[in-house]
């Protein structure tokens, strides 16, 4: 066995692995829940499943990284820094963001009966509009990096 094919492959898939899952969470699974379920329920189930979507993407992206590292021969500073972006927007999603977004949705009673223009549903509004820029550019860069693979 050629121990030295290991690591591309490996790279490929996680990266795969990562583009694939934020796409399918941001695209097909949050928009089938929020039409399956009431706001508050579907915000709930989403809720539960961020922390590890985010671990998912920290994962595969720090198995992306140390693959780029070992592997030799291979023109990779675009494909590194693409990675490091991605991993520090993953990262403060993951532990700034998010953590903030739980704590306002425990302040708010009800997404349905709370007014839209309340200070709590505006600072969740922000912070999402924040975490969901992060996510599409988390997306893209996964697409470039499949592009320059």
């Amino acid at each position: 066995m050629d121990y030295k094919k290991i690591p591309p492959v490996l790279y490929r898939l996680a990266i795969a692995c990562w583009v694939g899952g934020a796409s399918l969470f941001t695209f097909v699974l949050t928009p089938t829940i929020f039409t399956s379920f009431n706001r508050d329920v579907a915000g709930g189930i989403v809720g539960v499943l961020f922390p590890g979507y985010f671990t998912w993407g920290l994962a595969c992206g720090l198995v992306g990284l140390i693959c780029l590292a070992i592997t030799k021969n291979r023109p990779r500073t675009v494909s590194v820094i693409i990675i490091a972006v991605m991993l520090i927007i993953t990262a403060i999603q993951a532990f700034v963001i998010e953590p903030k977004v739980a704590a306002l949705k425990k302040e708010i009673p009800s997404f349905e009966t709370t007014p839209a223009d309340h200070p709590l549903r505006v600072q969740f509004r922000n912070l999402h509009g924040i975490s969901a820029a992060g996510n599409l550019t988390v997306i893209g860069g996964g697409i470039a990096l499949v592009i320059l693979l």
